[in-house]
């Protein structure tokens, strides 16, 4: 009898070590972050080099995106200014990006995004006695040597598409469809950052003038890059639908 009960403790602890062995490997190793949207939708807009910038782009990386518009004097350089510090922690990472979209895209053109590009990334950062970071007045940015620019990109597109990314995507609008107006006299001014996983869901939510969501944001990004998503089928969960 006792080793009837011993040739069954076996059998269970090959089969739990077996089954563990063959799980995907995101179903080991996730990071802590809740799913907060699964359904962002694909998109298709206009880089600051004038290319085609569509999810494509994105495939297989964690990127953060925001919104932002190049003439803004009051919290989109607040803002940027944090996100150039995300920026500067992961622009060695080939699986990391920024997407900076315009919320003004009938001002914001491909030769302006281009001009802000090279202020965002070339402009000295100060940090503030309070603790805060803005971009220095005198900066040289035009005079510094630049290299390709593979990890920030800024786009603009069809404002309707924009708009329907920052709320039904980023949800970082409130998702506030604003129904009641027409597309051309609705605005968008939010300062709140979404980051996205590899799988292109919405991770996390953060305020980007807020020196805890910052630091938040970084710890996630690290998080997020080491997570494993190799077999989408079981991105939710285990399914019986075979494609």
């Amino acid at each position: 009898m006792r080793s009837k009960i011993w040739i069954y403790v076996i059998f269970f602890a090959v089969l739990l070590a077996g089954f563990y062995l063959l799980l995907p490997k995101e179903m080991l190793k996730k990071a802590s972050l809740p799913v907060l949207n699964a359904q962002v939708p694909a998109f298709n807009f206009t880089d600051q080099n004038g290319k085609a910038f569509s999810e494509k782009n994105v495939e297989g990386k964690v990127y953060v995106a925001e919104f932002f518009f190049t003439t803004c004097k009051g919290i989109c350089p607040k803002m940027n200014a944090n996100m150039r510090r995300v920026f500067d922690a992961y622009k060695d990472e080939p699986e990391f990006m920024i997407v900076s979209h315009t919320c003004m895209p009938e001002t914001d053109s491909v030769p302006l995004l281009k001009a802000y590009e090279t202020r965002m990334i070339y402009s000295d950062l100060v940090k503030n006695t309070d603790g805060s970071f803005k971009f220095s007045s005198d900066s040289t940015a035009n005079d510094k040597q630049q290299t390709a620019n593979k990890n920030w990109t800024f786009v603009t597109g069809d404002k309707a598409s924009l708009y329907q990314m920052a709320r039904q995507g980023y949800l970082i609008d409130n998702n506030k469809p604003d129904s009641l107006q027409n597309i051309n006299d609705q605005f968008i001014h939010t300062q709140f950052f979404a980051l996205l996983d590899k799988n292109r869901r919405v991770r996390g939510i953060y305020d980007g003038l807020q020196e805890a969501d910052i630091q938040k944001l970084l710890g996630d990004i690290k998080d997020l890059l080491s997570e494993k998503v190799d077999h989408p089928r079981f991105m939710n969960g285990f399914n019986n639908n075979p494609n």
